[in-house]
């Protein structure tokens, strides 16, 4: 009996025991969050966050907008032959290079935006819109810099268009939609998100851009063509993509809607691009930069140096300051700030903001155009008063910019005065269009900022 009440007692305790450890360790509250720990991590798991996703966006009325907006155009060059040796001895004649790509019909009047790459060098062009109507394109003109071209057609109908948006209120990881013809597949919708804004692909090209960044799926053939947000208006001109295989690896660019517009507008008004000059140089900051100038700034465009008789030297901005803003649009990197001029013309008026001795000062500029020539390989400019007495001469162009392999091996740098040409002497930039490629150049005169001079002489 004693065995009895002594194997349930024992018993009676070990249950006890084995349901206290189990309400220890396990909870059978509601809570649908279980909770799983180890030494090192918690992690958190909910069941019903499945259901919490946010709602896809609908793209459908988008794409219906913008479809019959986008054309395919092909571009139909003709070469000559004797591209090689065989060609040289065997003449083959002229040679028909077809080219691919995309536009967006900005008008109901059949004004299209394209890349100029697009249609560059082409001796006919065709554009095929989504009802797979065929007209034959004017090149109106166009714009390496930017790499917008600008064409028209000629219909009994108005055409459907795409209306702008402005690019400059577009945020990251905003939804966007690319519409375009890769691979000659024409009417393809394809969507992402706007991964960055102001891309700079200097590392890239030779060309300073300020590039809306996206992952939507974009490839050969998509060049021209429409990046347009939710709402089906126009933000961007798909242009570019990097990739060591020539297909689409993850991100794409476009020349963002508001400098698209611009120089369209520029063309079809004045025939060419006017662009308004700030009047400065330099570069944006960052930590190495603000370490080297001792200054707490990492972000903004640092004003190096300024140049004399333009808007920003007559508003007051001096060396050493930092450009912030411009229109209360923030200024973080170069690119930044020459996306932002792309989109003026001489004779605007800007508010920059600048940081100078820790004050935040805003200064009013007008824009100015561009008074440098290109000779030769050289960018050429009339000097200032001042800057004629500090050369200690009376006349000359200042070589802003030096690409000519042969004068830098001479000697030549950007910051020298030419003041002779063939013993004629140069005092403006007109004095430059008296030598043409017919004429022979036999010597020229250069003068250092120092004052020195130095006669180049070509055999």
């Amino acid at each position: 009996m004693r065995k009895l009440i002594l194997t349930f007692f024992v018993s009676l305790v070990g249950g006890f025991l084995a349901l206290s450890i189990h309400n220890l360790y396990y909870d059978h509250s509601n809570n649908n969050i279980i909770e799983e720990k180890d030494n090192s991590v918690n992690i958190s798991f909910n069941p019903s966050s499945s259901n919490n996703i946010l709602p896809s966006s609908d793209f459908v009325s988008a794409a219906e907008k913008t479809i019959h907006s986008v054309v395919h155009v092909k571009n139909t060059s003709v070469s000559r032959g004797n591209s090689s040796l065989w060609d040289y001895f065997n003449d083959q004649g002229d040679r028909t290079k077809v080219g691919m790509g995309s536009g967006v019909i900005i008008s109901e009047d059949g004004y299209i935006i394209t890349n100029n790459h697009v249609i560059e060098n082409a001796s006919t062009i065709e554009i095929t819109t989504n009802d797979n109507k065929t007209y034959t394109a004017e090149l109106l003109g166009s714009d390496e810099v930017s790499d917008i071209a600008v064409l028209k057609i000629v219909g009994e109908e108005s055409f459907p268009y795409i209306r702008f948006a402005d690019s400059d209120q577009t945020k990251i990881g905003e939804w966007v939609l690319a519409v375009g013809n890769p691979f000659n597949l024409t009417s393809t919708v394809t969507a992402g998100i706007i991964s960055a804004k102001s891309r700079d692909l200097n590392d890239f090209d030779s060309k300073n851009q300020s590039f809306i960044q996206t992952d939507a799926a974009v490839n050969s053939g998509n060049s021209g063509g429409a990046l347009v947000n939710t709402n089906g208006d126009l933000i961007g001109i798909n242009t570019a993509i990097t990739s060591g295989t020539g297909g689409f690896v993850g991100y794409s660019f476009a020349v963002p809607s508001n400098v698209a517009r611009k120089i369209f507008e520029d063309i079809i008004e004045f025939g060419n691009v006017q662009k308004g000059l700030l009047g400065v140089t330099g570069f944006g900051l960052n930590s190495k930069s603000a370490n080297e100038l001792n200054i707490d700034l990492t972000e903004g465009f640092y004003v190096n140096d300024i140049e004399l008789e333009m808007g920003a030297a007559r508003a007051g901005i001096k060396k050493g300051d930092v450009i912030i803003s411009l229109d209360n649009m923030k200024i973080e990197k170069f690119s930044d700030l020459s996306g932002y001029l792309s989109t003026k013309r001489p004779g605007d008026k800007i508010s920059v903001g600048i940081i100078r001795d820790y004050k935040n000062i805003k200064l009013n500029v007008t824009l100015e155009k561009n008074n440098n020539v290109n000779f030769l390989g050289m960018q050429l400019k009339n000097m200032t008063n001042d800057e004629l007495k500090t050369y200690k001469i009376t006349h000359g162009l200042k070589v802003s910019n030096l690409r000519n392999s042969s004068l830098y091996r001479m000697g030549v740098k950007p910051g020298y005065a030419l003041t002779e040409i063939n013993n004629t002497q140069i005092k403006k930039t007109e004095d430059l269009l008296n030598f043409n490629s017919s004429i022979k150049i036999n010597q020229m005169i250069f003068v250092t900022p120092n004052g020195e001079k130095e006669r180049l002489i070509f055999e």
